[in-house]
């Protein structure tokens, strides 16, 4: 597995090397993209900051790892702390932040110390005068959002900003910040130390309905279903759920990759794939999903905060049989001005289980309506 192939630091010796610009081409060159989600190339987003003009500049990784579904952080603390530490160097060094802030998971908290025992060795190996300082979320899933997680570490409540200014402009205390995710300081790391970096190579969240839970490497673009059977599944798939945010589409033989996923409306993301079986209710799920949207909401913005309400009270309706085809018009249209109103990613997101759901999964909807007189 590359993720756990460590470097021995091999990779900040050669930054050293060949300086923060030569840095960034490598990273352009090979093809570095972030891991959190939005696939952003890495070496654009350094380039950005490393042009802002500030006296002093932040980096913040990523870490919360909020998504249900998500566990491929947790996995690189444990099994390869090292090498995601000298990435974190790596990209200090290069954008000429002396302060990195670690956001951990608030679930997390029993990483804590080996974290920071680990940090202190590789920064005392590495020579580095960087500062990596570990700042504990408090279970928010909003934090997961750049912005929002720059005002929590501000010690302000943790809800997204306007943009612009991006990070790269004002971000941590209004000075330029680059906010990357645990997996892309590992590949930073790696696709500097190796002449065979694979940035193809991807960690895949798989849960749900299966025997054998966990994470697996495969290529982008690899069959759904040679990463589902190695799992294990326990009863025939019905559906993939790309994580809560990711919305969900009818388990059949598909490549991963992101325009196959996309086309369909969904969201490759974080690369989680949970699995739902014949057994599962789309309901069901539908209603868990939204309970936990709901529950997430920072409260910014009315369509999010109060719309999601207004979903969960209609599958509630739906799920006791009482919901008629007006509310079920009403569940399509409500979801879709939340996703097209709202002012974050959580927003726009949270209710695209639900439209993929009702799209592919039809019929289980329909069935719960009341019958109005004449049908």
């Amino acid at each position: 597995m590359q993720i756990t192939k460590k470097t021995k630091l091999k990779g900040l010796k050669k930054t050293r090397e060949i300086g923060p610009l030569g840095v960034v081409e490598t990273l352009r060159k090979k093809k570095v993209t972030g891991r959190g989600g939005a696939g952003f190339l890495v070496a654009k987003k350094w380039k950005s900051v490393m042009d802002t003009k500030s006296d002093v500049k932040y980096l913040i990784c990523n870490g919360d790892e909020g998504e249900p579904g998500t566990f491929k952080d947790k996995f690189i603390i444990m099994n390869n702390s090292e090498t995601l530490i000298e990435g974190i160097i790596i990209a200090a060094e290069t954008i000429g932040a002396k302060t990195v802030y670690f956001y951990l998971r608030g679930e997390y908290v029993n990483l804590r110390k080996f974290l920071e025992n680990k940090i202190k060795k590789v920064l005392q190996k590495s020579n580095s005068n960087i500062e990596i300082i570990v700042v504990m979320g408090a279970g928010a899933y909003i934090c997961g959002e750049e912005t929002a997680i720059i005002k929590s570490i501000e010690g302000y409540r943790g809800q997204p900003s306007y943009k612009p200014p991006f990070p790269w402009q004002e971000g941590l205390w209004e000075k330029p910040t680059v906010v990357n995710n645990v997996e892309t300081f590992v590949h930073v790391a790696q696709a500097l130390c190796f002449k065979d970096y694979n940035p193809n190579l991807k960690l895949y969240s798989v849960s749900g309905s299966v025997k054998k839970p966990g994470i697996y490497e495969e290529l982008s673009g690899e069959k759904l279903s040679k990463i589902i059977s190695k799992a294990k599944p326990i009863n025939k798939p019905k559906a993939i759920y790309f994580g809560c945010f990711g919305g969900c589409k009818p388990y059949k033989e598909m490549k991963l990759i992101p325009k196959t996923i996309c086309g369909d409306d969904c969201v490759h993301g974080a690369a989680s794939l949970i699995v739902a079986d014949n057994k599962t209710s789309a309901i069901d799920m539908a209603y868990i999903i939204s309970k936990f949207f709901t529950h997430e909401s920072c409260g910014k913005c009315t369509p999010c905060r109060e719309g999601n309400i207004q979903i969960l009270l209609l599958l509630k309706k739906l799920r006791k049989g009482e919901a008629t085809k007006k509310d079920f018009e009403l569940l399509k249209e409500l979801s879709l001005h939340i996703q097209e109103t709202s002012l974050c990613g959580l927003g726009q997101t949270s209710t695209k289980h639900l439209l993929n759901a009702m799209k592919h999964f039809k019929k289980e909807f329909t069935d719960l309506l009341v019958k109005e007189k004449g049908e």
